[in-house]
């Protein structure tokens, strides 16, 4: 007897998770910083040692030397911040089998925007509809939500139709036991069958017959693709899809399902996702108050049924769950092609202690703030909270409700009104913050400024996958919205360098730090790929002689950096060639992107620019998707991102051709030997510039009416220029 109490006291004992730190990895990381870091050292003293001299025994220019250490300074900046994600790698178990029975599991909201059925299509948001309903959790305790942004009738239809299927759909992936639950990524032929019963004639007979309920909702969807339109001057419209009703032959209970669409009106600022999301965790709190929340954007499906379990390994851990607010799973996506040149799976954007958007895990109670510990005084709570007596209820841990049912849908029609938040705390210090677009960065940063934690987990096989975008113009447009939210985060009064070291740890503010000022690549890149070329074509030596000492320096932060990042893409699985397409998207974005990014933000700051929102385009264009997956650039983009892009290719180009001729003529290659690589650096990594100017004839390559202004433009600018040098 005494043997089976310890045993049993044995597995209540056994840990949710584990964590790992990878020591190999560790010791790598850090010697690397320190070699490193003292190379930069180096660099600096003989940067220093430069401005130090008499003006007269100097070889060089003021200026562009002053220019170039600037831009070795940023670069060495965003370096530092860089490492806080290195300094201690760890990877984390979990088990599953281990959680209380289900009937003891805590209930789980989930939360999918969308704004534009005609960016967004309809089928592919009910499919992440479809697959969050089919998460592998007590159907009773899982209530999905989806904000509609438009008000569109036809995402209204799509839910209904949705619903329909879901009887059908759901009951199929338990009895087989499916683990990719997306009708849609699963019925493709892409993906092989995951079933345990896969070579069954029962499995495939029921495989063949969802398969033409499937068929049958897509059609019915399209039928309705005439109404598509959508407002930004609506009413609010909340619908429950939940049914009592049972399905006694598969015995299987539905998930809540309420369609979203809070009021709108142009006089009054909605706020974009930020404001979509606090609307669902208003309306929520009257009708399900689940304890926990899974956020996901409406083309960011469930990929393994088990993200609920796994994230209730690390909630429900007692050693972290009081002050563990998100779990995040890393955003992956389904479309990447093998060699990923636009690196959509921004393989080192979506890890450390930040929140990215999409895919995590929170608990309902972080969002609230201090304002849900002020007290009892209904006035107080209120003011942070509302007017609503019943939200306000939902506050206390026992609340009840019976909205579920959907026939009093008055009190979240309410919270969903655009006047709500009018004289309250929403978006300040209640719910997802307004302060930034970056909506996700920030409520993150503020969280663990409260003294909240994170938990960062990827598994083997990813979690939630999404659509990446897959030609040039949306990456680089995608890019600029992104970069401005997160570099106006760095220049408020949230500056985690400054609002955070008092309040986290150094590491997570260096963290934050980074995704907020990485964006400053920009004025390196334009720098370095102006400067030391302008230079080499006049001979002004910016860089020691191949001869001195400190060309050993700067060839070593050089090499160190390329093979560090080497290093890491081979660790995550990538190739050679992605390393390659890495450096060159980076610095296409560098140039263009992150450019506009800070300017917007700047612009923001200065009051002289509204902030904005607009949707990536999730529509498939077979076109571009073909070009993508046969590795080439489509460069039918804005003339805004080209013409950049040509310029400096051009100064490059020219400046190399002019720098050589004048080595030969003068024999000063030892001089400018640094110079010239640099050169030659950047238009080999630029080929495919070139290729889609001079080789291709496909319809993704640059346009000569676009080309040939800007070349002739630069090359007359880089004439007079040497003239006046010369003059």
């Amino acid at each position: 007897m005494l043997l089976g109490e310890e045993m049993e006291a044995s597995e209540e004992t056994l840990p949710l998770n584990i964590c790992h730190v990878q020591k190999l990895l560790l010791i790598v990381n850090r010697l690397h910083m320190l070699f490193h870091s003292t190379a930069l050292g180096f660099l600096f003293y003989y940067r220093a040692c430069f401005l130090l001299q008499d003006s007269e025994r100097r070889e060089s220019h003021l200026l562009p030397w002053l220019l170039v250490f600037a831009s070795e300074i940023i670069l060495s900046f965003v370096w530092i911040l860089d490492q806080a994600y290195r300094w201690r790698p760890v990877s984390r178990s979990v088990f599953p089998e281990r959680l209380p029975e289900d009937d003891k599991l805590p209930a789980i909201d989930v939360f999918i925007c969308t704004a534009d059925p005609t960016k967004e299509p309809t089928l592919d948001v009910m499919n992440t509809v479809l697959s969050a309903m089919a998460l592998d959790y007590p159907p009773q305790k899982l209530h999905v939500y989806l904000s509609d942004d438009g008000g569109s009738p036809m995402t209204l239809h799509g839910v209904r139709e949705a619903w329909k299927f879901a009887r059908w759909w759901l009951p199929f992936c338990r009895r087989n036991r499916i683990k990719n639950r997306c009708p849609k990524d699963y019925f493709s032929a892409l993906d092989d069958d995951d079933s345990d019963f896969a070579r069954s004639s029962v499995y495939m007979a029921d495989k063949q017959k969802i398969k033409e309920k499937y068929e049958a909702f897509k059609e019915e969807i399209k039928t309705f693709r005439k109404y598509t339109a959508f407002s930004r001057d609506h009413p609010s419209v909340i619908e429950v899809m939940q049914e009592t009703i049972i399905d006694y032959a598969d015995n299987v209970k539905m998930p809540l399902l309420v369609y979203v669409s809070r009021e709108k009106k142009p006089s009054h600022p909605h706020h974009f996702k930020a404001g979509a999301l606090n609307v669902l965790l208003r309306v929520s709190s009257v009708m399900s108050n689940s304890p926990y929340i899974l956020v996901l954007d409406c083309d960011m499906f469930c990929n393994d049924p088990t993200s609920a379990r796994y994230a209730m390994c690390f909630h429900l851990d007692p050693k972290i769950s009081s002050t563990l607010a998100f779990v995040q799973f890393p955003q992956k996506f389904h479309s990447i092609s093998k060699n990923d040149i636009y690196d959509s799976q921004h393989r080192s954007l979506f890890t450390g202690p930040g929140m990215s958007g999409t895919g995590f895990y929170i608990k309902r109670v972080s969002l609230f703030g201090n304002c849900a510990s002020k007290g009892t005084d209904l006035l107080q709570l209120k003011e942070f909270f509302g007017s609503s007596n019943e939200f306000i209820r939902s506050l206390t841990q026992n609340y009840t409700n019976d909205l579920v049912n959907g026939q009093n849908l008055e009190e979240p029609h309410l919270l969903a009104s655009c006047k709500y938040e009018i004289g309250t705390k929403w978006g300040q210090e209640v719910g997802f913050l307004y302060d930034s677009v970056a909506e996700d960065y920030l409520t993150g940063f503020i969280l663990h400024c409260n003294g909240w934690t994170s938990v960062f987990c990827d598994p083997s096989r990813p979690q939630f996958l999404g659509t990446a975008t897959t030609n040039l113009n949306d990456v680089l447009i995608q890019g600029t919205r992104s970069y401005c939210g997160l570099f106006e985060n760095g220049i408020n009064r949230f500056c985690p360098l400054i609002y955070g070291p008092s309040r986290m740890s150094l590491l997570q503010s260096l963290c934050f730090a980074w995704l907020t000022y990485f964006p400053l690549y920009c004025l390196p890149l334009w720098c370095l790929a102006t400067i030391p070329q302008l230079c080499l074509l006049n001979g002004i030596p910016l860089y020691p002689k191949v001869s001195d000492p400190f060309f050993i320096v700067f060839l070593f932060i050089f090499l160190s950096a390329l093979l560090k990042h080497l290093q890491e893409v081979f660790l995550t699985g990538g190739t050679l060639h992605k390393w390659i397409n890495e450096q060159r998207i980076w610095m296409m974005k560098s140039v263009t992107c992150h450019l506009y990014g800070c300017l917007d933000a700047l612009l923001k700051k200065a009051g002289i620019r509204e902030a904005s929102f607009l949707p990536t385009n999730k529509l498939e264009d077979n076109e571009k998707t073909v070009l993508y997956q046969m590795d080439k650039y489509d460069f039918q983009a804005s003339n805004i991102f080209i013409v950049p892009m040509l310029a400096l290719l051009t100064i490059n180009m020219s400046c190399f051709v002019g720098g050589v001729y004048r080595v030969l003529l003068v024999g000063d290659c030892d001089k400018m030997f640094i110079q010239l690589f640099l050169a030659v650096f950047i238009i080999t990594v630029n080929y495919p510039i070139i290729e889609g100017l001079v080789l291709r004839k496909d319809k993704g390559r640059i346009s000569k009416l676009v080309a040939i202004p800007v070349i002739l433009a630069t090359v007359v600018l880089l004439a007079f220029f040497k003239l006046l040098r010369n003059a």
